[in-house]
């Protein structure tokens, strides 16, 4: 006997073969790290030849390496894997011209692998805001195939099914299950009604599921019936176009699933009557690479969502100003908006930090993942996990001990100060914070803390980060001269030349000035553990970190790295046995 969601698939997918659309690839998840990425491919020697050719391709992967955005391999077919995967993603947002292909044949809109008119602007691009903006330009295209002579737009279509699933339920937030199940799986060429229907339906069934993990493992069991490759791409790729989705900064992040920005709901109505085109295929790539036209290109358009953002901007209390700009051009009202979306975003980046010192096992359980480091997803509840990408760990680190101290409270900076790295709409790490200043700084009432954090455990610690971490203790220690100044350093492991260092703590200034510094190196199994205790004891205080602190430099007199790492432990441990 068929089960209601074997029936409700059979009757969604009839007895096509199901076929699941990707934006990206699996091999660059995160589509903010393409910035660097593609400027270090425009200065690349393999620019322009990177399509057909394994040697040009892992030497752009090598390029890539020394800046720390891949891991390169000496066997040549192993680096250009990963050069054709960011190629790839380059030509999908329309940021280099296609290789040719059956659907151009000769014709090509370009120099194959040069960078578009669109690629140019995104190279400008020097805020999240503008970034986001080429993204959407380069998705919005109809250029995945329906048929011999129609096109479509995964992002487009994804924002019909969340437009009509708020026709029918009030809300057009949409799970991820749901998501990977039946919008990823799906197209225009799909009857709409139907696949609202699975969706209600399995939303039902599953606020009825006693163990919901097996019954989201149930579904994509049965929708895979009608799919002939491996089952894990639902989740592969699910996760993947989740990303990419998101980054353009029309959808974002509804627990694990996607939802629409509200402010843009009046744009995506407008976008999503595009959603498919029957113009020719050379027609479309030129607009791809283009870029192709958005709403708020008009002035009225571009004026009304200016007014939804100052309308959230008040219905939340936020004193705002905005530049003294006139509205005769979408120019002008568009600079107005990045001013009011900026302060929205520091609005909501506030409630956020509010948020963290109820999300403390959330964020001990992110460290846990970072101990491992393995890319494995941890279960902190029946219906959410965390995860780590291995290839993310070091900006992760730094955004979890953003976080952790965000939870402790009562810094007096703002959240988005106290921060080196950038953030995206979800608050999730966008890279590393760069090398000119500290990881974290933390300025409380009494003292303020410079917080670096490293993924690095070999030898190189120390050399990699020994002077930069003393250098930005002593620019605060001169900085903050009317509270002490502690340096905190969290690492996997401590090496003991890396703790020698911070033992000394000695720095001179470029007039010889003698400082004598404030650093102390913690592993982050201790920083975890104690995070945890403090947390589960009632003790997540500024006060109680200090005093922590402050103990355990305390104990490295007389003694040498070695036995000070052992001090530092013990300290950690009689506390939280105590």
């Amino acid at each position: 006997m068929e089960t209601t969601l074997e029936t409700g698939f059979k009757n969604l997918f009839e007895k096509n073969q199901i076929n699941i659309w990707t934006i990206g690839n699996t091999g660059a998840r995160n589509p903010l790290r393409l910035p660097g990425v593609f400027s270090i491919y425009t200065q690349s020697q393999s620019y322009g030849h990177l399509a057909n050719s394994k040697e040009n391709q892992a030497r752009f992967t090598h390029d890539l390496s020394l800046h720390g955005l891949a891991n390169y391999s000496d066997k040549i077919s192993t680096a250009a894997i990963i050069a054709r995967k960011f190629r790839y993603v380059f030509e999908k947002f329309g940021f280099i011209y296609p290789e040719k292909n059956k659907k151009l044949g000769n014709k090509l809109p370009g120099p194959a692998d040069t960078i578009t008119p669109l690629g140019k602007t995104f190279l400008a691009a020097e805020t999240l805001d503008a970034q986001q903006e080429c993204y959407l330009r380069g998705l919005i295209t109809p250029i995945e195939t329906l048929s011999d002579s129609n096109f479509f737009s995964p992002l487009l279509w994804t924002i019909k099914v969340l437009l009509a699933l708020e026709k029918r339920t009030g809300s057009c937030d949409l799970s991820y299950i749901e998501f990977v199940t039946c919008v990823q799986t799906t197209s225009p060429n799909y009857d709409i009604d139907k696949i609202i229907d699975m969706i209600l339906s399995i939303r039902d069934l599953r606020k009825n599921a006693v163990n919901k993990k097996k019954f989201d493992k149930t579904t994509k069991e049965t929708v895979a019936k009608n799919y002939d490759k491996k089952i894990h791409n639902f989740d592969d790729y699910g996760d993947l176009n989740i990303r990419y989705l998101v980054c353009t900064g029309i959808l974002k992040r509804a627990g694990r699933g996607i939802t629409i920005v509200s402010e843009y709901k009046d744009i995506a109505k407008e976008l999503v009557k595009g959603v498919t085109s029957s113009d020719s295929y050379m027609d479309l790539v030129v607009q791809h690479c283009n870029g192709a036209k958005l709403p708020q290109d008009n002035l009225q358009t571009a004026i009304k969502l200016m007014k939804n953002y100052q309308n959230a901007l008040k219905s939340n209390n936020v004193k705002y100003s905005i530049p003294p700009l006139s509205l005769d051009t979408v120019k002008n009202v568009n600079n107005i908006i990045s001013s009011l979306k900026s302060a929205l975003s520091k609005f909501n980046e506030d409630q956020y930090a509010l948020r963290q010192k109820e999300e403390w096992f959330e964020i001990y359980n992110y460290m846990l993942c970072l101990i491992k480091n393995n890319g494995h997803k941890r279960s902190i509840g029946a219906d959410k996990y965390v995860q780590v990408p291995t290839s993310e760990a070091a900006s992760y680190l730094e955004w979890t001990t953003w976080r952790s101290f965000l939870a402790i409270d009562h810094i007096l900076n703002q959240p988005y100060e106290a921060r080196g790295f950038k953030i995206d709409q979800d608050y999730l790490p966008v890279g590393t914070a760069p090398g000119n200043g500290p990881d974290l700084f933390f300025e409380f009432k009494n003292f303020a803390l410079v917080i670096e954090v490293t993924m690095s455990t070999n030898s190189r610690q120390e050399a990699m980060e020994g002077e930069p971490v003393r250098r930005h203790v002593a620019d605060y220690v001169e900085k903050y001269s009317d509270k002490p100044v502690i340096g905190i350093f969290i690492a996997n492991k401590i090496d003991s030349n890396t703790a020698e260092t911070f033992r000394v703590g000695i720095w001179y200034t470029k007039n010889d000035k003698r400082l004598t510094l404030k650093i102390v190196p913690f592993t982050l199994p201790q920083f975890a553990e104690y995070f945890k205790y403090m947390f589960e004891n009632n003790k997540a205080t500024p006060e109680q970190v200090v005093q922590l602190f402050k103990e355990c430099l305390r104990a490295k007199d007389g003694k040498y790295a070695p036995e000070w790492k052992k001090a530092i432990n013990d300290i950690v441990q009689e506390e939280i046995n105590s």
